[in-house]
């Protein structure tokens, strides 16, 4: 828990893994190994909502940061926040996964409207016991910045996120009459960066800049020299105590395995031994044969979907094995939007599917980054891969502005792959309580 005094303010950053109650399906495929009949509500979001509550009310924070929630059905999913006393919220504007931020209103209140960037949700409070006080200038305000950076090859665009939220810091800042914004501005600025203390956009608030020179996943991150508006370089809120900072994603090992040379992000291609399993999967399952070639009929294709998937119609397998069986968009495919064409997407009543088109649909899956969604697939078709442990990165952080000082912060761990029985999501949160300078 939390310390709690007047003069303090406490953050929770946590990735809940998409987790609506409508939307994310697949989230049990995520469970490593895979979850059997009896242990399948663990993935449900009814017994992974028991367990957010009970992390975000055993930590008891100011503030709370949540990063993958759906709009779909965000009132009723977290409704268990209003009963924990956090009754002021702001839900980011768009997309499907959104960061939300809520508050306890009797600790704080929101100073201005709230700011939405490119993916990035940044709010401006000012504490109950400031406002209190005759002083202006003891009324400070304190601005936290809620980000789900981009994933996968995308550093440019990490960078210009974090290069747009930390303007619209100070620009809010100055709109406050914050004296010396640059100096004093108390910001928190916290989420999943997607990306370790290798990534341009950690390097960018670490050390105040990045330029041409720095290259992520082979690649230049900037044209020109990129500045933080502040004076100083951002603090690692994690590196406050002398001991390595904790994992927040721990997830099991599969890319050395699932990857040809290792490489997830640059042009991935299905290792040999996956392709090996693959292959004994389509063989086990194929029925029919045409000029001494096998081949899945529909029937083996629909069976094989239910399996993984619970049922047809949904899933990228399920659109890709159609592609692959032959398929075809309409005439007017360029008038429809991404999601208006994959409803129409169907397996051809006449189609068969081919080893080198089931191959595909996995290959495609690994394109997507879905290591998970492979690797559960061939544990439940009876090809599992081999466990090599566990995957360990920090990709979940939290910074802090020279015009704050924390002091405490809370360490998350688990020695098992997230997520599992005990852990909702496949990240671990980051917690802090901070005194303004």
């Amino acid at each position: 828990t939390m310390p709690h005094n007047p003069d303090s303010l406490s953050v929770l950053s946590y990735n809940v893994l998409l987790p609506n109650s409508v939307d994310a399906w697949w989230t049990y495929k995520m469970y490593s190994p895979p979850l059997s009949e009896s242990d399948r509500h663990i993935g449900d979001w009814v017994y992974r909502r028991k367990l957010i509550e009970q992390r975000v009310s055993n930590v008891d924070a100011d503030i709370v940061c949540f990063q993958e929630v759906s709009p779909t059905s965000f009132d009723s999913d977290f409704s268990f926040m209003t009963e924990l006393g956090y009754d002021g919220v702001e839900l980011f504007r768009k997309g499907r996964f959104r960061p939300a931020t809520f508050w306890k209103t009797k600790k704080c209140k929101l100073a201005v409207p709230a700011a939405h960037k490119d993916r990035t949700l940044l709010t401006s409070f000012i504490k109950i016991s400031d406002q209190k006080s005759n002083n202006e200038e003891e009324r400070t305000p304190w601005f936290v910045l809620n980000c789900h950076l981009q994933a996968g090859k995308q550093g440019k665009r990490r960078v210009r996120q974090m290069q747009e939220g930390t303007k619209a810091i100070i620009t809010m800042a100055k709109k406050l009459k914050v004296k010396e914004p640059e100096t004093k501005v108390a910001a928190i600025i916290c989420g999943d960066f997607n990306g370790g203390s290798e990534c341009g956009a950690v390097r960018f608030l670490e050390d105040g800049f990045v330029d041409s020179n720095f290259l992520e996943d082979g690649e230049s991150v900037s044209s020109n020299r990129k500045e933080i508006p502040m004076d100083f370089p951002l603090k690692d809120v994690a590196n406050v105590i002398e001991r390595e900072p904790p994992s927040t994603l721990v997830v099991p090992e599969l890319i050395s395995q699932m990857v040809q040379d290792g490489n997830g992000y640059e042009n991935p291609v299905l290792a040999e031994r996956v392709v090996e399993r693959l292959t004994k999967i389509f063989y086990a399952r194929a029925t029919s044969e045409i000029s001494g070639e096998k081949l899945m009929s529909l029937t083996d294709v629909e069976k094989w979907l239910v399996l993984i998937n619970g049922r047809l119609c949904r899933g990228d397998e399920y659109r890709e094995a159609g592609k692959q069986m032959g398929w075809k968009p309409p005439s007017n495919a360029d008038e429809l939007s991404h999601e208006e064409l994959k409803k129409l997407v169907t397996l051809p009543s006449e189609g068969f599917l081919s080893l080198k088109g089931f191959i595909t649909v996995y290959q495609k899956e690994l394109e997507a980054g879905k290591f998970w969604g492979i690797n559960h697939d061939l544990a439940l078709l009876g090809e599992p891969l081999d466990d090599c442990g566990v995957f360990r990165a920090r990709y979940d952080r939290m910074y802090c502005t020279s015009g704050v000082q924390p002091l405490a912060v809370i360490d998350f761990d688990s020695a098992k792959p997230c997520p599992n029985a005990e852990e909702p999501s496949d990240h671990l949160p980051v917690a802090a309580c901070f005194i303004s300078k």
